[in-house]
């Protein structure tokens, strides 16, 4: 079994991308009301702060601020795919120590964090997940993608409406 190293820092600010098993598939957005209802679901329950979202067809990147004292981002990832996961058919190219372990292949086992370590850091992933559909091609310009925070950041005076800033490059987790 493969062992990854995770920072846990209780009450920390992480960045995540998390991915769909088909890099060519489009459930997310095809079924956003089904994402949300199940990400609704889990942090209602376990609350964090969203400090920025953004859903495309195939991952998703988030950036969670935890409550003080709590480090469990893993048990909530692991309920958010499996709430989204049942509404949905298992893959028919789930493997088989993914069907031996009950899942249906949907999602990527592993995500990957980013444990953001100072304000100018947060900056650069927050503008990433508002980057990232024109990064991908799907839209020219940030505002235009209607699956991103950037929409409730607009409408909380917290960025302007025509954002077009520069796209960070790095190491986000995508493939």
């Amino acid at each position: 079994m493969s062992s990854y190293r995770r920072i846990f820092q209780p009450g920390a600010t992480y960045f995540f991308t998390v991915c769909l098993a088909d890099q060519r598939s489009q459930l997310l957005t095809d079924d956003i009301a089904g994402l949300r209802t199940a990400y609704g679901k889990v942090l209602s329950a376990m609350p964090v702060r969203t400090e920025a979202i953004v859903v495309l067809p195939d991952h998703l990147h988030a950036v969670w601020t935890l409550p003080e004292g709590d480090t469990d981002f893993p048990n909530r990832w692991r309920l958010i795919k499996g709430e989204f996961s049942k509404r949905h058919p298992s893959s028919s190219t789930a493997s088989d120590s993914k069907t031996a372990r009950g899942e249906k292949g949907i999602w990527q086992r592993r995500y990957w964090e980013h444990l953001i370590r100072n304000k100018a850091d947060l900056a650069t992933y927050v503008a990433y997940c508002w980057g990232n559909p024109v990064k991908h091609g799907l839209v020219s310009r940030a505002v235009e993608w209607p699956y991103a925070s950037i929409h409730r950041d607009i409408r909380l005076n917290l960025v302007s409406s025509d954002w077009a800033g520069d796209i960070p490059e790095g190491d986000f987790g995508e493939r």
